[in-house]
């Protein structure tokens, strides 16, 4: 098959597409050097990425069961996934000569061979045949776009053998794939990865599933914002109490839209392209100012890593590939690397912009994943529209609230100030309750000069998915602001209030979002016999952000609002009098007041850390003391 760029970008331009006015798809026959600082910034990266899983690969001949593994420096056993950077690799040996990197490809293939790989197709998740296998349509598209852009580095034989591997992971996708046997981001990527598959073996039909699988993912956007939902395991599939689909933004931005937009690119489906664009443009709504994705509020945010979701591939070609339409989609593709280059550490992502502080050894999954969009989006660089900073993202230019009808999420902004109220009651998992931010809490809190103040936790930290997250080290303390009593040993909060309402307004300079909540146990049974309903007042100005909570019940019983500070432990804080305190950071001066003593949980070292979103924390808490009927908490940053 004679090699080409499967996505012409090019073509778009008579597709009709409903564009901003005068933005037009520049294409790069315009402009050959575009981009230049973009494509120099994820080819430095790439390349570090790619030297930091040669420095972990494992060579022992002797020992099969790991030879030719990348070894996880955090986790105690092999990812099965490894294989997925058989693509940077051979990107790396196409473009440098260096032939290590033909050699680190070949011995991450041979290690899954042997290992992962299943007489039927697959490649399972773990080296257990019993294990997941729908990850098989990850590994199949890295290995097929190893052999479009980059197979001629390869001898003959290995080129011929990773062909025909290739095609019995292409038949396993074509006979075992439905859109919906699982999690949308299954169904969703086998679209791109089908006719990806179909066309470098030349099989039709898998082309053909591909296009029917294209056409049933149309109903999986919801009806108001148009976010893609699904992200819920099949047997909680339908609606939640309040009418809500499973969304999970991270999965989302960093897995299945890609896989739509590039196939909608591909095949000028402008029906599909008018769908994702809206969607693309929603769930843009949610990236902070510094690049960060917000899915505090998300079905999946166990997951969450801040910069994104801790398995994907990296939300670089959906956006990158898409500026042409709205060049903010562009400065979301550039800010996102940019906080994964922050994040970056002797050539590993680490999952959090704090891991290296807290002194947490970083998954290698996660610089696997993400390679690969990088690498692709260099494949494709001679059609891609120009990607520059130049359009502000929406977060940045925000100011007032907005309500996403879909999720009963609002986000608020008022000067310098960014953040996300959640009442969002959607579960991922039919039979427990890995609890995102919700109950009318604060998911996330951010000053556009000192950055990420609050950002949600699980409730409690689990390992929902064994295989791809990391042990939380040390004493677990939930992240999210809320409300919280204990009694008989038995934790209330209104994070486990999934009726919880919220409701805003926004008059003479003041934005206030307003929760109503309910103080309940992970089995969601009220509290009794002491304040159960409370009132949660978020108001925020230009220069001051105030949290007021209140209950018309008796307080019988101690109970706190506790409002975790997202720092660093090298940033200095001070304990300005019982009811201040600062925290110095690079940027500013961040001020927490409140009416009653503030003080501080107890926990191990000088900050707690949390896997989720990966960020040290100070947990500060205020109780309610006799006498006092509603606790005041203020933050200024000066």
């Amino acid at each position: 098959m004679e090699r080409r760029n499967f996505i012409q970008l090019s073509t778009l331009a008579g597709l009709g597409l409903s564009i901003p006015s005068g933005s037009v798809f520049n294409s790069c026959s315009n402009h050959p050097e575009h981009s230049v600082e973009f494509k120099k910034m994820i080819a430095a990266l790439l390349k570090d990425w790619c030297d930091g899983m040669l420095k972990v690969q494992i060579n022992n001949p002797a020992n099969l069961e790991e030879h030719g593994a990348l070894d996880c420096p955090s986790c105690f056993h092999i990812h099965g996934r490894c294989m997925d950077a058989v693509y940077p690799f051979l990107y790396m040996a196409d473009i440098s000569g260096d032939k290590k990197y033909i050699e680190a490809a070949k011995l991450v293939m041979t290690w899954a061979e042997n290992n992962v790989s299943q007489e039927n197709g697959a490649w399972t998740v773990i080296p257990n045949p019993k294990s997941w296998k729908g990850i098989t349509v990850f590994g199949a598209i890295a290995l097929a776009e190893a052999l479009h852009y980059h197979g001629h580095v390869l001898d003959e034989k290995t080129r011929k053998s990773w062909t025909e591997r290739l095609t019995k992971a292409g038949q396993f996708i074509y006979k075992e794939f439905t859109i919906d046997f699982t999690n949308i981001n299954y169904g969703g990527t086998a679209i791109y990865g089908l006719d990806l598959i179909g066309d470098v073996i030349g099989n039709e039909d898998f082309k053909t599933k591909s296009a029917k699988l294209a056409n049933e993912v149309k109903r999986y956007f919801t009806k108001n914002e148009g976010l893609l939902f699904g992200e819920c395991k099949k047997s909680s599939s339908k609606l939640s109490a309040k009418g809500l689909h499973g969304v999970d933004l991270g999965y989302n931005v960093e897995e299945t839209l890609n896989s739509l937009v590039m196939y909608a690119l591909k095949h000028k489906e402008e029906d599909l392209l008018q769908i994702v664009t809206k969607s693309l443009n929603s769930h843009l709504e949610f990236m902070m100012p510094d690049g960060a994705w917000d899915n505090s509020w998300g079905n999946r945010m166990y997951k969450w890593s801040y910069w994104g979701s801790r398995t994907c591939d990296g939300s670089q070609p959906a956006f990158g590939m898409m500026a042409h339409i709205n060049p903010a989609f562009g400065t979301a593709a550039v800010k996102n690397t940019e906080l994964l280059k922050r994040c970056t550490a002797d050539g590993l992502i680490h999952g959090g912009p704090h891991f290296v502080s807290a002194g947490i050894k970083p998954c290698v999954h996660h610089t696997f994943a993400h390679a690969k969009p990088l690498a692709s989006m260099l494949d494709h660089w001679e059609h891609l529209p120009e990607i520059n900073t130049n359009t502000a993202l929406p977060r940045t230019m925000a100011d007032g609230v907005k309500h996403f009808d879909d999720l009963d999420v609002s986000l608020f902004a008022r000067g310098d100030w960014r953040g996300t109220v959640s009442a969002y009651d959607a579960e991922y998992h039919y039979k427990y309750d890995y609890r995102q931010a919700s109950g009318g809490a604060l998911g996330a809190l951010y000053h556009n000069r000192v950055g990420l103040l609050c950002a949600a936790s699980m409730a409690e930290y689990h390992m929902v998915e064994k295989n791809n997250q990391q042990s939380q080290p040390g004493k677990d303390i939930c992240l999210t602001p809320r409300i919280e009593t204990f009694k008989d040993e038995v934790w209330y909060t209104n994070l486990y209030d999934l009726p919880a309402t919220v409701t805003s307004k926004d008059e003479n300079g003041n934005v206030e979002l307003l929760a109503n909540v309910k103080l309940k146990d992970v089995d969601r049974n009220v509290i009794e016999n002491t304040a159960s309903e409370f009132f949660i007042s978020y108001i925020c100005s230009a220069d001051i952000m105030k949290i007021k909570v209140n209950s018309k019940q008796v307080v019988s019983e101690p109970t706190a609002f506790v409002l975790p500070i997202v720092s660093p432990n090298k940033e200095v804080f001070n304990q300005v009098s019982d009811t201040e305190i600062s925290i110095q950071k690079s940027e500013g001066l961040v001020t927490v007041k409140a009416n009653v003593p503030i003080r501080i949980k107890e926990m191990e070292g000088s900050r707690t850390f949390n896997m989720v979103p990966g960020v040290e924390a100070l947990p500060l808490e205020v109780f309610f003391e006799e006498g006092i009927k509603e606790l005041l908490i203020s933050l200024t940053v000066s």
